[in-house]
């Protein structure tokens, strides 16, 4: 039965239980909160956002480093542990990350948040298309579906078409996949005359990469999988499974409070942001005792939205703040320029490149044309950027099969040096 407790209650009552756990047991956020007097009896979530220090990568790693190999953010026992994840080193130096049952089940019931917002229920069939490595990703994923009583089939060790195949034959009406691999998938249906129309997915659940709230990103998946709904949700390692969206919501991301207080922040004076503001996503795990995290500094970019007591983030992730390039004078952001190549037809791959070699960065694009595309595609592209961003940015096609294809997060930004 759903707590009937206002949602900031909820939140300072699970502070206080985290609070007491990890004063009594945890270095790493024994030496952070050193001097700041909370501690169980904490009177409101102002106080915490006003006094508890930030959490960054960075500190992280330089725990890691000086304590191998888990570092101090433990608080119980190394015995405890039961689960091994890795961060994915997308965004600089991999963290490792231990979680207790206990903790890994509080992480399945916020991923059976995200199944239950899409109607997913007992008796429906999932695709997962990909091998597990030891990222969190889509392994709490899978067990939350068993959980639902869903049919959860795994793809590793294939190849896109046998994957597809499998996919096709379990007649699974779920597919869990980053973007990137949900279209590519199709565009493999493509190349081999397999008709999607009679495909049995209704439902697409993307993470992993922007591209589920961006509108020409969705909507080219949906295309490409007819009768389908894509819906998007994102979370880190670190913390755990932290947004779903609705039926309803396409535009918008919701926040499980229930399981996290959310900040969103002005990066520069450290304020909150109003609705409608660009600012970064500040978390607290207000569960996962074993290894928390306190007002940590996610470098998400988001927007937020009220919806009366509930925060919703408007357009899903804007972007990195550590993934931003100023070229001449106009600030990029990858997700802003996915979304204009994404929005152009024809386009079967393409790599950003971002040059440091020069005096000051540059810019170039690189595009692998589908075979039907005209011509005058690369030109299209460089029009499309510049109405855009008011920037003229090179585009240069390359051959089939020339660039690279991803299953998991998709690496089109290449810095050269």
């Amino acid at each position: 039965m759903a707590n009937s407790e206002p949602i900031a209650v909820q939140q300072l009552e699970s502070l206080r239980g985290l609070l007491k756990d990890v004063i009594s047991g945890n270095p790493f956020q024994q030496e952070k909160l050193a001097g700041t007097g909370l501690d169980e009896s904490l009177d409101s979530l102002e106080t915490f956002t006003q006094t508890c220090p930030f959490t960054t990568k960075d500190d992280l790693c330089r725990d890691q480093e000086a304590h191998p190999p888990y570092g101090r953010n433990l608080t119980f026992p190394v015995e405890n542990y039961t689960r091994f994840c890795r961060t994915s080193g997308t965004t600089g130096q991999s963290l490792i990350w231990l979680d207790r049952e206990e903790d890994w089940q509080w992480m399945l019931s916020s991923w059976e948040t995200v199944f239950r917002a899409t109607g997913a229920k007992s008796g429906d069939c999932a695709f997962f298309p990909f091998s597990f490595g030891p990222f969190l990703g889509f392994w709490t994923a899978f067990e939350a579906a068993q959980n639902l009583g869903i049919l959860s089939i795994p793809g590793g060790g294939m190849g896109s078409l046998e994957r597809l195949q499998l996919l096709l034959n379990q007649r699974a009406n779920i597919l869990c996949a980053t973007p990137t691999y949900a279209i590519r998938l199709a565009e493999t249906a493509l190349t081999h005359n397999i008709d999607l129309e009679e495909s049995p997915i209704r439902t697409i659940i993307v993470a992993g990469e922007p591209g589920g709230s961006i509108p020409q990103i969705r909507k080219r998946i949906e295309n490409l999988w007819p009768n389908s709904k894509v819906y998007d949700h994102h979370g880190m390692t670190e913390v755990g499974p932290v947004t779903f969206q609705t039926k309803d919501g396409e535009d918008q991301l919701h926040v499980i409070e229930e399981a996290y207080l959310a900040e969103i922040l002005c990066p520069d004076t450290q304020q909150p942001v109003e609705d409608g503001e660009t600012g970064e996503l500040i978390l607290s795990t207000l569960g996962r005792t074993g290894s928390p995290l306190l007002r940590y500094r996610t470098g998400d970019l988001v927007r937020p939205k009220h919806q009366g007591d509930r925060l919703t983030l408007e357009g899903g992730i804007l972007g990195r703040l550590d993934d931003m390039v100023i070229i001449r004078g106009v600030n990029l952001h990858p997700g802003a320029v996915d979304s204009v190549l994404q929005n152009l037809s024809h386009i079967a791959e393409y790599q950003v490149q971002i040059n440091h070699a020069t005096t000051l960065p540059e810019i170039g694009i690189q595009i692998e044309p589908c075979k039907e595309a005209p011509r005058t595609i690369a030109k299209q592209a460089e029009e499309a950027l510049r109405k855009h961003f008011l920037l003229r940015i090179p585009v240069e096609i390359v051959a089939e099969n020339t660039l690279p294809r991803f299953e998991h997060k998709a690496r089109r930004w290449q810095k050269i040096s």
